[in-house]
């Protein structure tokens, strides 16, 4: 690979530009980022300790999986519900809001799922646990 003037470039990945973030990936990242600032800002108590730990756009940017979770405080199947409930209720002016800040052509609709990937993952670690466990006892 050379560079103007001739001259060889010695590291080659680093005389090419970097790859673009896909739009859609780079849309999600600003989604998340609002709406975990204006969940801040709403006044409903069974917001509160909530986050949001991911947001998946479709390919069109017209629907947003909201994934949220609760951060603080107890973690219970009432709690998620009224979490759930609480930003459904919430849900048109967390959109008005993210359509304001992005100025996109049109605002995704926001769907909230609560994110049960940690509990997933610890679970797992939980069971690895348990084997390394057994399996240094049978030796």
């Amino acid at each position: 690979m050379t560079r103007r003037g001739g001259k060889r470039a010695l590291v080659p990945e680093l005389a090419r530009p970097p790859a673009r973030v896909p739009r859609k990936l780079r849309v999600a990242g600003d989604v998340q980022q609002l709406l975990s600032e204006h969940l801040l800002a709403l006044e409903d108590p069974r917001l509160l300790g909530a986050g949001v730990t991911r947001v998946e756009l479709s390919d069109d940017l017209q629907s947003a999986r909201v994934f949220v979770r609760i951060a603080v405080g107890p973690d219970d199947p009432t709690r998620r519900q009224d979490l759930l409930r609480a930003l459904r209720a919430a849900a048109g002016r967390l959109r008005h809001h993210v359509g304001r800040a992005l100025g996109l052509r049109f605002t995704p609709e926001l769907h909230f799922h609560y994110d049960r990937g940690p509990d997933a993952a610890w679970r797992v670690e939980e069971i690895l646990a348990e084997i390394r466990g057994e399996g240094g006892e049978g030796g």
